[in-house]
């Protein structure tokens, strides 16, 4: 899992081939002290830039050549061959794009403004967007840590973890793993020293949201 440092100062990127409109958006920006970052090309941006630099991604649904939203669609693919942090995504859409927002949506997009966008509307919807992302960072690398902790574990330790999460007492742990109980316990109170914490319900409740892929590595 790649890592998503907190950025302090919010970073934007404005992918649009519409020297008027990266402008205009920029100068939008500067009004909140929000640092951007312009690309005139989707491929301009798939070829310099690492998604997980910026807060939010403000796209152009209809740029020539690789569009905006093969962009967007690019990007998922990617992540889902080599995982790595991708901010919310908040397209710009023309007048009749409707069946393709509806598609961006469908596929993870945080939002889409037609334009002429309002300045207000504009900067309340990147300000939700640098929320959403700064709450999914946090996220992130909780779920970075957890999944560190879950690697240093032994073979052994993992199967007892396992059950544990489902709420099996060590008694029972032991006759499933075909161990005594106080081998149980030991392992129990090493991996609860490896994910620091006391017992085995601060235990459970750290792992308690621990997304489905993490798992795997158990």
């Amino acid at each position: 899992m790649n890592s998503a440092s907190i950025i302090t100062t919010p970073h934007i990127a404005i992918i649009d081939d519409d020297m008027s409109v990266r402008s205009s958006t920029a100068m939008l920006l500067e009004t909140r002290a929000w640092r951007f970052s312009e690309f005139e090309r989707a491929s301009d941006f798939l070829e310099l830039a690492c998604p997980a630099e910026f807060n939010c991604l403000l796209v152009d649904i209809r740029i020539p050549g690789m569009s905006g939203l093969e962009l967007f669609e690019e990007l998922n693919r990617r992540n889902r061959t080599q995982p790595e942090y991708l901010p919310p995504v908040l397209f710009l859409s023309g007048h009749g794009d409707i069946p393709l927002v509806v598609r961006a949506l469908k596929q993870g997009a945080a939002d889409f403004l037609e334009k002429p966008v309002d300045h207000r509307t504009l900067l309340d919807a990147i300000a939700k967007a640098i929320a959403t992302d700064q709450l999914a960072r946090a996220s992130y690398q909780a779920q970075a840590g957890l999944s560190t902790q879950i690697a240093e574990l032994t073979v052994r330790e993992r199967e007892v973890l396992s059950e544990i999460v489902q709420g099996y007492l060590s008694k029972q742990i032991a006759a499933h793993l075909n161990i005594s109980t106080k081998t149980v316990e030991t392992h129990r109170l090493h991996i609860c020293q490896k994910f620091k914490v006391h017992t085995s319900m601060e235990l459970v409740a750290k792992l308690r949201d621990i997304p489905p892929s993490l798992w795997q590595s158990i």
